[in-house]
């Protein structure tokens, strides 16, 4: 006989409405703001807890978001908290929003593998509150100042719809869509192995005349993730280098919340794969998918018979 609490299999068509949420704070200023994206989401604080209390409250039969607030938090309590929550999101369809510094990133991202799981870094209120929005209803979190309460799909999410047709057409060798005349050279881009590689240093060189543009403008204005991490990745296999989850925000250029997000996007999209690493569970590296690498060859290709620089 055991008192441990076992979960009641959850119906897969039960449409679920988190409006309560467990808060899990390694300090005071934390709880805070947590508390306060959670009401602007419309969201009730159940309960709220420090790391140290933490096992126990997720052991406990509940309905609720998890919110685990991070930030400034050591590993050794840190880790435990994501690896149990983890668990107890994947056996009860829970939503979990992490917030956490740049540093935990990787850790972060690499134990928090439920598909309900949103991660956050440095993130302004406005894109906590539409994390939390979008955990609580299972919807995908619109562009920080875009009405939270809107459900139509934001405009980043057609942008990589858009680059995943296209990079697939390629990949196939099909040139002919919307706004593209097929030069009927008789390409075959579903054969890579018909394909030249590009030189790395050639990605890497239009990813720098990418970032000068930074020195005479404001970068704002350029802000373009999806493309600049699909570069750094591309580079990185061409190397045979692996990259972390922390390494590609850094390539994106963009807040780590944002490439986080654009991450989590491509990698639905099917552009991007994300592989445990094997001597440490606390990271995780990021690759471009068969589909994702296949379409930058023939990219690349297409350029090249072009001849049309890499930009």
């Amino acid at each position: 006989m055991t008192d441990e609490y076992r979960p009641a299999p959850v119906a897969p068509d039960l449409e679920l409405d988190f409006s309560e949420a467990l808060v899990i704070a390694g300090d005071v200023e934390g709880g805070r703001v947590a508390a306060e994206a959670l009401a602007l989401a419309e969201v009730r604080v159940d309960e709220r807890i420090g790391f140290d209390a933490a096992s126990a409250a997720l052991s406990r039969p509940h309905g609720r978001m998890i919110v685990i607030e991070a930030t400034g938090a050591p590993d050794a309590l840190v880790e435990p908290v994501l690896v149990q929550a983890n668990r107890i999101a994947l056996e009860h369809r829970l939503p979990i929003v992490a917030t956490v510094d740049a540093g935990q990133i990787d850790l972060a991202t690499s134990l928090l593998m439920s598909g309900n799981a949103k991660v956050l870094s440095a993130p302004s209120l406005a894109e906590r509150v539409a994390a939390i929005a979008a955990a609580r209803f299972g919807l995908v979190a619109p562009e920080t100042g875009e009405d939270r309460q809107s459900v139509a799909p934001p405009r980043w999410a057609d942008e990589v719809a858009r680059i995943a047709e296209t990079l697939t057409r390629l990949s196939r060798g099909d040139l002919s869509g919307p706004g593209v005349r097929d030069p009927g050279r008789g390409y075959r881009g579903e054969d890579p192995d018909g394909v030249e590689d590009a030189n790395p240093r050639e990605i890497r060189t239009a990813i720098r005349a990418r970032r000068m543009r930074a020195q005479y403008f404001d970068a704002e204005l350029f802000a373009d993730p999806a493309w600049d991490m699909l570069l750094d990745l591309y580079a990185s296999a061409l190397e045979r280098r692996q990259v972390s989850v922390s390494s590609l925000c850094i390539a994106a250029a963009v807040p780590p919340t944002t490439a986080l997000r654009w991450i989590s996007t491509l990698n639905e999209a099917g552009l991007f794969e994300r592989n445990a690493d094997p001597s440490d569970r606390r990271r995780a590296y990021i690759a471009l998918s068969p589909k994702g690498l296949a379409g930058m060859r023939a990219y690349v290709a297409a350029l090249r018979r072009q001849g049309l620089p890499l930009i």
